[in-house]
C-alpha cells in the first residue's frame, strides 16, 4: 500500500492536472485519515492549527489541479515536521 501511495504522489507531482479523484482520495486517506463528507466535498483534518483542513471534490471523476497541489503542500509539511 505504501509503495502504491508513493507512486501516486509522484504522479501527482509530475502531472497534477491528470489525477483521478479516487487517486487523490486514496492519497489523502493514507496521510490524513478518513474524511468528513458534505455533499461532494471531502474534508480532511490537518494536525496543525493554521489551515486545519484540506477539501477535495470530484470534477467529472477528476481531481482539481489546485486541490492536488494543496494536498502535495500538506504532505510536504507533514513530512517536514515528522508526522508522515
Amino acid at each position: 500500500m505504501i509503495s502504491t501511495v508513493k507512486a501516486l504522489v509522484r504522479k501527482m507531482q509530475r502531472a497534477p492536472h491528470n489525477v483521478s479523484f479516487k487517486e487523490l482520495e486514496r492519497v489523502c486517506e493514507f496521510y490524513f485519515g478518513k474524511p468528513r463528507i458534505n455533499g461532494s466535498h471531502h474534508y480532511f483534518k490537518m494536525p496543525w492549527k493554521d489551515d486545519p483542513r484540506i477539501c477535495i471534490q470530484s470534477r467529472a471523476g477528476k481531481a482539481k489541479a489546485s486541490q492536488v497541489k494543496d494536498v502535495l503542500r500538506a504532505i510536504e509539511r507533514l513530512e517536514r515536521v515528522g508526522h508522515g
